[in-house]
């Protein structure tokens, strides 16, 4: 399962979020995806967990939450 994260920063880099799932389990792999024409991140992104029940602690005590001002 991949969980969506929205609403993130424009300057949040794959690393940064990496770190901050990392703290709930081992991460697989982030995705931040970004704009074809001017190559800037979209403001959104994916984040690939090993376990369900790592995920979905992520997802409990990380909805909702503000980081980097959004």
């Amino acid at each position: 399962m991949s969980i969506y994260v929205g609403n993130l920063a424009y300057s949040v880099t794959q690393d940064e979020l990496k770190a901050v799932f990392t703290e709930y389990g081992s991460v697989k792999r982030v995705y931040l995806p970004t704009d074809r024409e001017s190559g800037r991140p979209r403001g959104f992104g994916f984040v690939e967990m090993d376990s369900e029940e790592e995920e979905e602690a992520a997802i409990e005590d990380l909805d909702g939450a503000e980081w980097l001002g959004r």
